[in-house]
């Protein structure tokens, strides 16, 4: 009895110790089991802030210059049917103008053959006339002949009254209808010619009229092609806005992975953004206070650039997201910067009082690049240039829009 109490407090001794490495083990076994559940978040949250926060605020511009292009498609669509609408409009005016002209040149066609018809009557009434001037004009000599007093002498001479009536009445009645002849032939001169007088003013009021179709028609024609030329620049300008749209699609794509690939922890090379959907949405790269145009002739092809007035000393940032592919003096430009902003792509800061960067530099959209110096003219402003796909551009057309 005593050895078995002796023996009790060893045994549950070394049961409390076992109890206490199983307690122990499953301790540790607990631990690394959350260890490994907490590990990817740890991992992301190990690496550097700055990947995610650049990441999505990529993400971010990407998705608001995606919905400025679809309004800028929806915009160029509404346009065209507007365009195409006022195309069948002006077709319809046409049509008209061209059936106005078919009438006009109906008209003219019968004033035409009416003034023919007219001078034909004309030539025989005066052919006529030309064919009996002489027995008219014999008749009137006659007559003048017998004068006032011929109905004494033609009594003088006619032992018979009845014969005296007879012959006075015939030589009346011959008067009256050479005079009557004189008459009809005047009237119908002056008629004709009033109605040719009609006729020619008819005809000028219809050259009028149809010079007036014509220039409306042309007028027409000349809408008419100024509104197919629209629709193939919007046409064109839709398929650039699609083939942008694609291209930044992909980059939201892969802005979109690399967020997964962060949250995950697993390392991600941060995507860029490709500069061409950006076009005419680029930020000055300084406050100007003014701007100009200048052309710089190389020795293969000319350069737009654009020098841009700006206090001396003003920070000039970078207008896209890139790499730093120069920054150091170079001739004729000054202090130069030159960004990188994808194959091909570059934008070119010259005349720099100051370089705040350096080759390799990655850089953000706003980024300081440096500080406006004085051009070799004395004045203090920002030579800036862009290359897209290796060709010079005008910046005008991918900057911003001054206020």
């Amino acid at each position: 009895m005593g050895n078995r109490c002796s023996n009790t407090p060893p045994q549950r001794t070394q049961r409390t110790r076992r109890n206490n490495r199983f307690s122990s083990v499953s301790s540790v076994s607990s631990v690394v089991a959350c260890f490994l559940c907490v590990l990817p978040a740890l991992l992301a949250a190990a690496q550097p802030p700055s990947d995610r926060v650049r990441t999505e605020a990529q993400s971010r511009r990407a998705n608001e210059r995606l919905q400025a292009l679809q309004r800028e498609a929806d915009k160029l669509t509404s346009d065209e049917r507007t365009l195409l609408g006022d195309l069948r409009k002006l077709e319809v005016d046409r049509q008209i103008k061209a059936e106005e002209l078919r009438e006009v040149e109906e008209q003219e066609s019968q004033v035409a053959s009416e003034l023919e018809a007219n001078a034909e009557r004309t030539r025989e009434l005066e052919a006529q006339e030309s064919t009996s001037r002489p027995e008219l004009k014999s008749h009137l000599i006659d007559v003048y002949k017998l004068g006032q007093g011929r109905y004494l002498r033609l009594l003088l001479s006619t032992r018979d009254m009845r014969q005296v009536g007879q012959a006075s009445r015939t030589l009346a009645a011959l008067a009256k209808l050479d005079r009557e002849r004189i008459i009809l032939r005047e009237r119908t001169l002056q008629a004709l010619r009033g109605a040719r007088a009609t006729l020619e003013e008819r005809r000028r009021r219809l050259n009028v009229l149809r010079a007036s179709v014509e220039r409306a028609a042309v007028a027409l024609e000349q809408s008419a092609n100024a509104r197919n030329a629209l629709i193939r620049d919007i046409d064109g300008r839709r398929d650039l806005n699609a083939q942008l749209v694609a291209e930044l699609q992909t980059a939201q794509q892969k802005l979109q992975l690399t967020l997964r690939d962060l949250a995950n922890g697993t390392p991600a090379d941060t995507s860029s953004l490709p500069i061409r959907p950006f076009r005419g949405d680029l930020d000055w790269p300084v406050t100007a206070i003014g701007s100009r145009r200048s052309v710089r002739s190389g020795t293969s092809t000319a350069a737009t650039s654009l020098e841009i007035s700006a206090s001396e000393g003003a920070t000039v940032t970078t207008i896209h997201e890139g790499t730093v592919a120069f920054a150091d003096s170079f001739g004729g430009f000054g202090n130069l910067v030159i960004v990188e902003h994808g194959p091909q792509n570059f934008s070119l800061y010259g005349n720099l009082l100051e370089i705040a960067v350096a080759s390799g530099d990655r850089l953000e959209r706003g980024q300081p690049i440096g500080t406006v110096g004085l051009a070799p003219a004395g004045s203090s402003e920002l030579h800036f240039e862009l290359r897209i796909d290796g060709q010079s551009v005008d910046p005008l057309q991918w900057l911003k829009k001054r206020p």
